[in-house]
């Protein structure tokens, strides 16, 4: 069931983190509804932002710099300015009318959350394999309990977004560009999220257990090799989207890093770009997790 609009505010949820979204355009809102669709909620809201709205101005390319200012955490880019206060859950961004500053202040707030809770946002693909698809929960978001996700990293250019182009039909993508991985009971799980890249098409929003993370390369033929743990955990860490100025929550990040590469496989997957590469992903079997 859909949301019941409200002219001053939408909420966003995002790997079950609901955010609430006010501003007095309702043009930008109307926008932002159409933009995040798949992720509308109507669950009490975790954060709330309060947007100002600048003159129109193109996305910025300027560096993002996120720190702390006592009590607050701002972040700036040329084309936002936000402050927000993790005690009240509230922040203040003063941005251009255009949703993708908005995305930006999304990930970063997001990344902020998660290394605190143990969870982090990477530059990968990923998607779940198996499992019928539920129906809508907590309203939309849908978590495919006999199911798994897979992660697919690695630098520009390596796959990302080709592997999740030639997916069969019966796998459902979660993101080609920022994956969301949070701590679960039984490991850690991948969520869909509203972010795309060049495919252009938000991911679905459910979750499913991750079973794997793929480094890619391209090759001449399909492969899965091992990683040293320490390869494992210096991959991850290299591709973990975080912005911020903060040794505390970097140290815990890497931890997060560490306990993630004992819980969950993480190989390499040299692959040829068509379809055939994801038999070789579904037929993958674990070998036991690092120690």
């Amino acid at each position: 069931m859909m949301p019941a609009a409200n002219s001053r505010r939408c909420v966003v949820e995002i790997g079950g983190i609901p955010i609430a979204l006010h501003a007095d355009d309702e043009q930008f809102l109307a926008l932002l509804r159409q933009r995040y669709v798949g992720f509308l909620s109507s669950t009490p809201p975790e954060l709330e932002l309060d947007l100002d709205l600048t003159s129109q101005g193109p996305v910025s390319d300027d560096d993002v710099r996120v720190r702390r200012e006592g009590p607050e955490w701002l972040l700036e880019r040329g084309d936002f300015h936000a402050r927000w206060n993790p005690r009240t859950g509230r922040a203040r961004v003063r941005q251009n009318p255009n949703p993708y500053a908005l995305d930006s202040v999304l990930r970063i707030l997001h990344s902020l959350v998660l290394a605190a809770r143990g969870g982090f946002l990477l530059h990968a693909a990923s998607a779940i394999t198996s499992g019928a698809t539920g129906a809508p929960a907590r309203p939309l978001l849908t978590h495919r309990e006999h199911a798994q996700a897979y992660l697919f990293s690695g630098v520009s250019g390596a796959g990302k977004t080709t592997i999740s182009r030639h997916a069969p039909p019966d796998v459902t993508l979660l993101t080609d560009e920022i994956s969301y991985v949070r701590p679960s009971a039984s490991g850690y799980a991948a969520y869909g999220t509203p972010f795309a890249g060049e495919l252009a098409k938000a991911g679905e929003n459910c979750s499913a257990a991750v079973a794997a993370l793929f480094f890619l390369e391209k090759g001449p033929e399909n492969q899965v090799d091992d990683l040293s743990p320490s390869e494992a955990v210096r991959r991850l860490m290299r591709n973990i989207l975080f912005f911020a100025e903060d040794r505390e929550l970097v140290e815990k990040l890497f931890a997060t890093a560490c306990d993630f590469v004992k819980q969950v496989p993480v190989r390499r997957l040299t692959f040829y770009p068509d379809s055939r590469v994801w038999d070789e992903i579904r037929h993958f079997e674990a070998t036991p997790a690092h120690v």
